[in-house]
């Protein structure tokens, strides 16, 4: 959508999810009859179904009216209006059209309710009806003012910043089912509630630290409670299954709280999730830049003039679900598509420090499968190095090898230095892995390539078709994963010596982790211990996931369920033989137990044989 820069119009911004159709009004009693006069006209935008253009124009509440001339804003007027106000706000504009051609005190309006307007002289009674509404007006606007002026003596500063209508007074907001609705459904206000029963007792502890929070978020962020004992069916669809449960809403779209609950983890998702409510940013390339100083990893959205609002409101469902994990930021700037190389337009990326991957499909339908996106940014929302704790463990260590740096915070200098070694060979390992993936993909290409022209060479069009058709799909071929983390030694002390046999008071140590298949390696080819150095860990990756590794793995469990990991792993590498060798044991057994049992009867006398020259009275004899 674009707004019209060769007329003046008013535009009204709004909001709703269930607008009104109006049916179609005769050209001739429309609102815009009079434009062949004043060139003006009237308009409304529904920031739902037009998201880009109410954020473009920093739309914050509804309904705002803005006037535009020649596309440029000229007056903007915020929250509702009676008819009175908005006819004497538009009577000023066509006075400043056409000076001296409306007349003093507006048109007449119709009544609330009436179908057409009353013409001629007022009434007596409509006169001395006008003066009282006059007189309660001024009376009004007096006690206003003088109420303003009160307030700005009180007030310290010369220019305040407007209040939030978040979380105003600082306290945990209990709900009820109808409360919950008004509040938190119907609106699109971010609200994060605990679910809780009184008799349960990780809910009595939890109850301070809410309090707590609640206080820390004044302003920002709505906190509330729903007593599930009381409020079972809202409870119920929530899909409350244990206590306490604590949800983050916006309007009717949740997610889950995961993570500690302890006041510091719960106030820096809180915080990451109050900046839900201003939309998602547009940003530059400068503001980008400075973003990545505090951001580890960033969710660009790239798009242009040809994007469509359907774009837009399937990118708006996306920041919920990022909520403690990523910023989501979307951008049409010249200069941070060139750097980032994007050549069409909308795209999606992610950039871990500074490091950019993009969302392979690239089509308008792909573009608004949500599921598929959000899929995709869970496989790459965690940064490059993060720091493993108990949210964030299984996610981290299931389905690759792991790069597990075993640190501490109280040794400042050497923290500092080991995580950007850390990190340093992260990345090299990253660059090599994109290097090889690109060799692979050009050989299968070019293999692709030779057998198109052999095939045209020798003019033989089946084999020609059959080398056209081949598909080269990357994904199929199979890859050991990699991954990079760091832990608190201290913190995780007596987890790092009953898996690893590691005492962290021997200091900084490095271990591979294969959680998979319950093995570990904390020492190189050499047999020394791997050091927190780039060299050191890219050499123990690649011996330990070649296939079989080079480097004999250490378990992490009991020989009885190492043996159990391996015959699994076995059935999981070779199913069909696997399956060949538990069907020939089945065969094997069943002929066993046959031969078995006939050897039982033939002991017990369950039968017997009678000789060739027996009879059942002994032989027969032979006389001459």
């Amino acid at each position: 959508m674009a707004f019209k820069p060769t007329y003046q119009t008013a535009y009204e911004f709004y909001y709703t999810s269930k607008p009104i159709i109006s049916k179609e009004e005769p050209e001739g009693d429309s609102l815009n009859s009079f434009t062949r006069y004043y060139d003006f006209k009237f308009a409304k935008v529904d920031c739902v179904a037009f998201a880009d253009v109410c954020n473009a124009h920093t739309i914050g509440s509804y309904p705002t009216m803005i006037y535009f001339e020649d596309g440029v804003e000229k007056q903007r007027e915020k929250g509702s209006k009676d008819m009175k106000a908005m006819s004497k706000w538009v009577e000023e504009l066509l006075e400043t059209i056409r000076p001296g051609s409306r007349k003093e005190g507006g048109p007449k309006l119709p009544k609330v309710g009436a179908k057409s307007v009353e013409t001629g002289p007022d009434t007596e009674d409509v006169v001395k009806e006008e003066k009282k509404e006059e007189a309660e007006e001024k009376k009004v606007a007096s006690a206003t003012l003088k109420a303003t002026v009160t307030k700005a003596a009180q007030a310290t500063p010369a220019n305040a910043k407007p209040t939030s209508t978040m979380n105003p007074s600082g306290v945990v907001v209990p709900l009820t089912a109808e409360t919950f609705e008004k509040a938190v459904i119907n609106t699109l206000d971010p609200w994060f509630i605990k679910f809780y029963a009184p008799w349960c007792h990780h809910c009595q502890a939890l109850a301070p630290t809410w309090a707590n929070l609640a206080r820390q978020m004044q302003g920002k962020l709505n906190i509330g409670e729903v007593n599930c004992d009381v409020e079972k069916n809202l409870c119920k669809a929530a899909h409350v299954r244990g206590f306490p449960t604590m949800l983050f809403f916006r309007g009717g779209e949740r997610i889950e709280y995961e993570g500690l609950r302890g006041l510091g983890d719960l106030l820096d998702y809180s915080e990451k999730a109050s900046s839900i409510g201003a939309g998602i940013i547009d940003v530059d390339a400068e503001a980008f830049k400075k973003m990545e100083e505090t951001e580890e990893v960033i969710f660009t959205y790239f798009y242009d003039h040809a994007t469509t609002s359907e774009d837009f409101q399937a990118l708006e469902r996306l920041p919920l679900s990022l909520v403690g994990h990523a910023k989501l930021v979307k951008t049409n700037d010249k200069a941070l598509s060139d750097r980032f190389k994007i050549s069409t337009w909308p795209r999606l990326m992610v950039s871990r420090d500074g490091k950019p991957s993009y969302y392979p499909p690239m089509t308008p339908f792909e573009m608004r499968d949500i599921k598929k996106i959000l899929t995709w940014m869970k496989s790459v929302w965690l940064p490059i190095v993060p720091e493993m704790t108990s949210s964030n463990a299984r996610e981290i260590m299931d389905g690759k090898l792991v790069v597990l740096g075993i640190l501490s915070r109280d040794r400042s200098d050497e923290f500092v230095l080991s995580k950007r070694e850390l990190k340093s060979a992260a990345l090299e390992w990253i660059d090599k892995q994109e290097t090889a993936y690109q060799l692979e993909r050009q050989e299968l290409r070019d293999a692709k390539q030779l057998r198109t022209e052999e095939a045209e060479d020798k003019d033989d069009q089946r084999a020609l078709r059959n080398a056209k058709n081949i598909r080269i799909n990357m994904d199929e071929i199979e890859r050991t994963q990699v991954g990079f983390a760091w832990v608190d030694g201290v913190f995780w002390e007596r987890w790092i010596r009953t898996t690893y046999g590691i005492d962290v008071k021997d200091g900084e140590r490095v271990v591979i982790n294969d959680e998979d298949n319950r093995h570990y390696w904390d020492t190189t080819i050499s047999g020394e211990p791997i050091r927190l150095s780039r060299a050191s860990i890219l050499e123990t990756i690649k011996h330990a996931s070649s296939n079989p590794p080079k480097i004999a793995p250490k378990s992490t469990t009991g020989r009885i369920t190492g043996m159990y990991l391996s015959v699994r792993r076995f059935m999981g590498n070779h199913p069909f033989i696997a399956l060949g060798m538990v069907v020939g044991f089945l065969t094997a057994a069943t002929l066993f137990g046959k031969s078995r049992r006939r050897r039982s009867f033939g002991s017990t006398g369950a039968y017997f044989q009678l000789g060739e020259k027996d009879g059942l009275l002994g032989g027969m004899g032979k006389h001459d």
